[in-house]
């Protein structure tokens, strides 16, 4: 699989580093009640098809939010996760 660096260009999804779905980025608030904080860390969803995930691409110390199919490995977009809106 080849992700599309902003910074790099396309590379070897080897020089990356996966860390989970990109809802890791929608934190609770400051004083949320642990439900929230327990939803937050504990209940993901596994879906088969489109996802957006966070990779580490270690060579430029880039974090992406990479958007692809589970299914068919297909890269849709990448973007540094700067540009992401919570």
């Amino acid at each position: 699989m080849r992700i599309p660096c902003p910074c790099c260009g396309p590379r070897d999804r080897r020089e990356f580093t996966y860390y989970g779905a990109s809802d890791y980025l929608n934190r609770p608030a400051e004083g949320a009640d642990l439900e929230a904080w327990d939803n937050y860390l504990h209940l993901r969803d596994n879906p088969a098809g489109v996802t957006r995930d966070l990779w580490y691409h270690d060579p430029c110390q880039a974090w992406l939010e990479v958007t692809r199919n589970t299914v068919t490995h297909e890269i849709l977009s990448a973007r540094p996760v700067s540009e992401v809106s919570a």
